[in-house]
């Protein structure tokens, strides 16, 4: 029986490899003086997640030899180069026999979103049936949250860099939308020029 804190398992997708960054792996980006991975994972385990599971894909061998990775579970994408879908397929792989009964998805490029968006999505969680999302201003977008009775489903229709979006249009009937936009940003780090929301 796991502990109610432990039912909700943090999962970071940090397996991108920038293209449009000239090909930095944005698990690397600095932040704070820190690789951004770091940070990402740190606003998870703030946000009440004790259990964090990381996909690395591009430069991964870098990204365990930089990045203090200590206490979460590394899970590597192969194929990561065909985009975000595969990540989130691996990554909810690597929660089969854990217990946890939903995963916190969020992204390891919106530095943005803080503990306390991540916070808020996570505590809408109930049961294995939740699916909630992060909103902005009533826009869907991260963190979102995947109760276990939807792993499957989000699995068998992620592909490409679309991840979960077309699960969570067909599902949108059942979907809690949680407004962050009070306490966070969700721009993304895609470009030179995103650069500059990092410190």
């Amino acid at each position: 029986m796991t502990h109610r804190e432990d039912e909700v398992i943090g999962l970071l997708l940090a397996a991108g490899g920038g293209r449009r960054l000239g090909g930095r792996p944005k698990a690397l980006l600095t932040h704070r003086g820190r690789p951004l991975v770091e940070h990402a994972v740190g606003v998870l385990h703030t946000a009440g997640c004790t259990r964090v599971h990381v996909v690395l894909g591009a430069a991964a061998d870098a990204v365990r030899e930089r990045a203090r990775l200590e206490g979460c579970v590394v899970v590597e994408n192969p194929d990561w180069e065909e985009g975000m879908g595969t990540s989130l397929r691996a990554g909810l792989a690597s929660l089969a026999g854990t217990g946890a009964r939903a995963a916190l998805v969020s992204l390891v490029d919106q530095p943005g979103i803080g503990p306390e968006a991540a916070a808020r999505t996570r505590a809408a969680f109930e049961d294995e049936g939740t699916l909630a999302a992060a909103s902005y201003d009533g826009v869907r977008g991260h963190p979102v949250l995947f109760g276990a009775a939807h792993w499957a489903g989000v699995a068998a229709s992620a592909s490409g860099d679309q991840g979960a979006r077309a699960y969570l249009k067909a599902h949108a009937a059942v979907l809690t939308l949680v407004e962050c936009g009070d306490v966070a940003r969700p721009y993304d780090i895609d470009t030179e020029a995103d650069l500059r929301h990092l410190e």
